[in-house]
């Protein structure tokens, strides 16, 4: 990351303070850790749509991405912060993201209802409520949960 800091034009390499790059370094943790949870979700939804339909298929599959990033983010982008049992932070994780679930599968929903080609290509509605719920799941994870 000091790389790319050091060949940013003058003014925003003045405003690259220590606290601000690794906060910057963390949230691009969080999105390889999202775009990893994106690609199980999808895989998720698309291999039980038959069986549970789009709503049941889109639960299950928030259930198992959460809970991959919360591993992912445990190890890799928060290593070392947060205490307590891991199924406790498991669940505080979750809870956490609440607001992120909602806002993520709240979107999912209303695409694959409205949309035809949404509910056609779910992928489309998964990418949208990932999209949407990312940044209030970093804050909270950040502040709640991995703190």
């Amino acid at each position: 990351m000091q790389a790319l800091i050091r060949i940013l034009p003058p003014p925003i390499r003045r405003a690259a303070t220590p606290s601000r790059v690794a906060v910057a370094e963390e949230f691009f943790r969080f999105g390889i850790v999202g775009a990893i949870g994106f690609a199980i979700d999808t895989a998720t939804v698309y291999s039980l749509r038959g069986s549970l339909g789009l709503y049941g298929a889109g639960a299950a599959a928030y259930l198992t991405a959460a809970t991959s990033n919360w591993l992912l983010n445990r190890v890799w982008t928060f290593r070392g912060r947060g205490s307590g049992p891991a199924h406790r932070q498991w669940l505080k994780f979750l809870l956490a993201n609440l607001v992120g679930f909602v806002l993520n599968r709240g979107t999912y929903a209303v695409l694959v209802t409205v949309c035809a080609l949404a509910a056609a290509q779910p992928v489309i509605a998964i990418a949208a409520g990932t999209a949407v719920g990312m940044f209030v799941n970093f804050g909270l994870s950040k502040r709640l949960v991995f703190r």
